[in-house]
């Protein structure tokens, strides 16, 4: 509980819990006043030039009071604060806007809580980079994606963005993937990093208690899942088929080079936690001596 105490908090913690929480506030205020600068809330909600003129007064004005650092994570901060009031200002639709609401506090709150995990939990490593919202080109394409599948089909088949039953299932697959990678990130604290670390630090633990003694990548599944989840929200049929494969086959690669520096790390402590604790992703073994070979000879007759 120490841990959670406002005076605890690294000075980029708090002020991502500020410029989140007043953004969001003043947001969803205005979205649910009724009107906006002369225009009904759903017209202003709707189009881009009026959430874009909030957001370039906030900007100009955290512009005015902070540089460098702060600056940077309070503008990203209070830009992910307004989208989760968009999204909720959306859930109030009776229409296929309603899941791609619910879809935007999820996205939202995803990369808001990764920063805010760091913070509070190995605040020597918070980077802008742990908003991971320049995660990879992939990453931003595979969301672009989703998107156009969305308005595609909402457009042309608007009946197939009212399946709310299935998108609530989405919303639980996601909210329980990120419980289970935040846990992760509380339970390993100074030893989770967003990368895959190649060199022991002196303080580097193996941790194999808490969630890791359920699976030995709870991050991974976490995201993993909520990654599937997101396109269950959005009743997007074949982001989903793309989103799952794409997923493992990232999460594969992923895991057989993360296993390989922990064997180096950490060698038969590190094989014996192996043996009694499965990698929680569905067939993906990580890194083994019989994995490996097998490894080679695929990317042998790969050439």
């Amino acid at each position: 509980m120490d841990l959670l105490r406002w005076k605890n908090i690294c000075p980029g913690g708090k002020q991502a819990i500020i410029c989140f929480t007043v953004s969001a506030l003043i947001f969803t205020i205005s979205f649910f006043s009724g009107s906006v600068l002369g225009f009904s809330s759903e017209l202003w909600a709707l189009t881009y030039w009026g959430p874009a003129l909030y957001f370039c007064l906030f900007n100009f004005i955290l512009r005015y009071c902070y540089t460098g650092f702060i600056y940077e994570v309070s503008i990203r901060s209070a830009f992910l604060g307004a989208a989760f009031s968009l999204g909720l200002y959306l859930t109030t639709f009776d229409n296929g806007w309603r899941v791609f609401g619910l879809y935007t506090m999820i996205l939202s709150m995803f990369h808001f809580s990764e920063f805010l995990s760091v913070a509070l939990t190995n605040p020597r490593t918070l980077t802008i980079d742990s908003f991971i919202l320049n995660h990879s080109v992939q990453y931003g394409l595979a969301a672009v994606a989703s998107w156009i599948e969305w308005a595609v089909e909402y457009y042309f088949f608007p009946n197939m963005k009212s399946f709310f039953w299935v998108s609530a299932i989405g919303v639980i697959t996601c909210i329980t993937g990120e419980m289970l990678r935040k846990s992760a990130m509380f339970t390993a604290r100074t030893n989770f990093n967003h990368t895959v670390q190649f060199v022991k630090r002196p303080d580097h633990r193996l941790v194999t208690h808490g969630v890791y003694s359920l699976c030995r990548h709870p991050s991974y599944v976490g995201w993993f899942y909520w990654s599937i989840g997101t396109q269950l929200t959005l009743l997007n049929p074949v982001c989903i088929i793309i989103y799952t494969l794409a997923s493992w086959a990232f999460f594969r690669e992923r895991v057989y080079a993360e296993e390989l520096t922990l064997l180096t790390f950490f060698g038969p402590e590190y094989v014996a936690y192996q043996d009694k604790v499965p990698t929680g992703l569905p067939f993906i073994p990580g890194y083994t001596a019989q994995n490996n070979a097998q490894k080679v000879k695929e990317d042998h007759w790969s050439y």
